[in-house]
């Protein structure tokens, strides 16, 4: 076939191709996200046997169950993809992602059967993460395979939308079912239907990708039998070819997956955890950061095709390394400007003794604090107050000083439930009473939240986002021969966005609540988007001049 093609507008073939995959996968990322918007309704309903800080992270970690799985999904129906074809693969992966979505509305919760609520549910999360693997990566390949030479980055960018129009396409359905049934109601029961109502999104994305022919590479290297035997050993077996989905992954993908994720999630997560802003006014403020900056897909995957790639994948990178701390820190003001003015007039500390704090995530809800400066850490990290730490004397009880007042805490250790149940009472009344005094607010008040300039630096980590993964399917699908394609590119594509991504919120919130600073977590993706910069700059070669028919 020829590498190049003439200057034309986009065939209705085309057209029909692009719709399909975006549409399909558009259902597929609104099915996944569900869970995550939902996450602190979910805690409650299955993991209600744990304390509220356990059970939300717990329900951060069965989130981030379904990430774990996607580089797993990538092998099994990467395999699959370049073994028998592009279409019946990402049928399947739909179908597995539809069913569980649909069965978790369905799902008994922790009160009606116990333990094997949580069970069930992260088994249906894995399920989900396996159909997601094989999902994109077959999405990608399908339009860039069918878009003509010099197209690919502005073809394949509108699969890229489809997680951000998925994520709003959620929280659309989300704040209207709120809306119409009331918030007592949708945290009882309404929650179950987003997930339910999904049947009708699998039956539409069924009948369209039944509809679609196969990949006109695949058919044409399967016509020359040049399909791989064993695409798995052939990828990942031969150095020539691992070596570039090692640069994949490191230079690109880890650090797109966590600006993505920054941008998006851990954003939101921000806005209501830390920030304490209510979870209705924070999805639709990101819902219109979205709304503004999706378009920016289709401009960078387009632009992509001009000048390069790479360029624009590594300068998102770039300021997504060295603007987060202050972004983050003015989205703080203008989403809670109290917080921010008590953070800066009265700091908060917390004086222990070294030897007797310990790590602070507790995902099983199975470790009981008793050391003084655990349970004091454990009372700020609960209400959401960034604290620094000050060493005390060796044997020296834990105190908090919240401006100048100063809350002596106490152990637990050794004492009768009852006492501990009392003591434990009285010293949350006494920091939430200093913390009251100290100007720091319970939530974000309403009437004091800058809804614009947040939406504007929302928008500014969209675009962001929109820069490192506008660009990202056509490049990952022209470092890797048509005979292996779909294998290779899915293992780092997944490995990034699954692993380093879909961690990001819990490892940034487990951060935060060991080092006591609300924005420690940024840490995180800073120093994985510097790395991305630093190898994707030296090592990775461009590609949008590469001719993705050819055979080696």
């Amino acid at each position: 076939m020829s590498t190049t093609a003439p200057d034309r507008p986009m065939s209705s073939t085309e057209k029909k191709v692009i719709f399909a995959s975006s549409l399909g996968t558009v259902f597929e990322w609104y099915d996944f996200y569900l869970y995550g918007s939902l996450a602190a309704i979910i805690a409650k309903q299955f993991f209600s046997g744990l304390d509220e800080g356990s059970a939300f992270i717990f329900a951060l970690l069965a989130f981030a169950a379904g990430f774990i799985v996607r580089p797993f999904g990538a092998l099994v129906f990467g395999r699959l993809g370049d073994m028998i074809g592009r279409k019946y693969t990402f049928l399947i992966t739909i179908l597995i992602m539809g069913l569980s979505t649909f069965i978790v509305g369905l799902l008994p919760s922790y009160a009606s059967i116990g333990v094997a609520a949580p069970i069930i549910l992260i088994g249906l999360r894995m399920l989900q993460g396996l159909a997601l693997g094989g999902e994109y990566g077959g999405a990608a390949v399908y339009v860039a395979e069918h878009a003509p030479h010099g197209k690919r980055g502005a073809y394949t960018s509108w699969i890229q939308t489809t997680a951000t129009l998925g994520l709003f396409l959620s929280l659309m359905v989300i704040l209207g079912t709120r809306t119409l049934i009331g918030e007592a109601a949708f945290a009882d029961w309404g929650w179950r239907v987003p997930f339910i109502g999904s049947i009708l999104l699998l039956g539409v994305s069924v009948y369209i990708r039944l509809s679609m022919e196969e990949s006109p590479a695949f058919v044409k290297m399967k016509a020359e039998g040049k399909t791989s035997k064993a695409p798995l050993s052939e990828s990942f077996g031969q150095w020539k070819n691992l070596k570039i989905v090692i640069l994949a992954l490191i230079g690109l993908t880890a650090g797109q997956a966590v600006v993505w994720y920054s941008g998006q999630f851990y954003a939101l997560f921000f806005l209501t955890q830390a920030l304490k802003v209510d979870g209705a006014t924070a999805n639709i403020l990101v819902a219109v950061s979205l709304l503004i900056g999706t378009p920016f897909f289709i401009v960078f995957g387009a632009l992509s095709d001009k000048i390069g790639r790479k360029p624009i994948i590594m300068a998102g990178c770039f300021l997504a390394a060295v603007t987060y701390f202050p972004v983050f820190t003015a989205l703080t003001k203008a989403a809670n400007p109290d917080l921010a003015a008590a953070q800066a007039a009265n700091k908060v500390f917390v004086s222990a003794d070294p030897a007797e704090c310990s790590f602070q995530f507790n995902p099983t809800g199975t470790v009981k604090f008793t050391s003084s400066c655990d349970i004091a850490k454990q009372v700020l990290a609960g209400a959401s107050v960034s604290y620094e730490n000050v060493a005390a004397a060796a044997g020296t009880p834990a105190s908090i000083k919240i401006g100048e007042t100063v809350i002596p805490g106490y152990t637990s250790k050794g004492l009768p439930a009852a006492d501990a149940k009392i003591k434990d009472a009285e010293f949350k009344k006494a920091v939430a009473e200093a913390l009251k005094g100290a100007g720091y607010p319970a939530k974000a008040d309403p009437a004091k939240v800058d809804k614009v300039m947040v939406v504007l630096i929302l928008t500014y980590l969209v675009l962001l986002v929109t820069m490192v993964y506008g660009p990202i399917a056509a490049m990952l699908v022209e470092m890797f021969p048509t005979r292996i394609r779909y294998t290779s590119m899915s293992l780092p594509y997944h490995i990034g966005n699954g692993w380093f991504g879909g961690l990001l919120p819990t490892t940034a919130f487990a951060i935060v609540a060991q080092t006591g600073n609300m924005y420690n977590g940024l840490w995180y993706p800073i120093i994985i988007a510097g790395a991305t910069v630093v190898i994707g700059t030296l090592f990775i070669k461009e590609t949008n001049d590469v001719d993705i028919y050819a055979d080696d």
